[in-house]
């Protein structure tokens, strides 16, 4: 099988296995360049959302009015066993995000493993 003939950014060249009548990899394609973009933007997108840092602000109030004698610590218990409910959903939110991605990326594979094909494009 033929190797993608790019350069990595290292200087090295690629060794990653291209099909028959390829020259590049899906990372070196220049067809693809506008593909890759819109994936790394988004990865991009997929930093701690507003809702970790809405969570994280209110822990931090939490706290502070507990040692301030604002919120009696029974109050401030049940709000943190509320606060980690909210925070395992977020997890579990990802979890499944993440899943759904991998098993669309191993379809893709899958195809074209199946069909010869690279099964990113028509």
């Amino acid at each position: 099988m033929a190797v993608c003939r790019a350069t990595k950014r290292s200087g090295g060249p690629c060794t990653v296995s291209v099909g028959a009548g390829q020259a590049y990899c899906h990372h070196h394609d220049p067809a693809r360049a506008e593909e890759r973009r819109r994936a790394a933007s988004r990865a991009g997108k997929s930093k701690p959302s507003r809702g970790l840092l809405g969570i994280k602000a209110q822990l931090e109030k939490l706290t502070e009015e507990v040692l301030s004698g604002e919120v009696a610590t029974g109050v401030a218990a049940v709000a943190n066993q509320l606060i980690n409910t909210r925070l395992r959903a977020v997890e579990l939110e990802r979890r499944v995000k993440e899943t759904e991605e991998l098993e669309e990326r191993m379809e893709i594979l899958e195809r074209a493993a199946e069909g010869g094909g690279d099964g990113w494009g028509p």
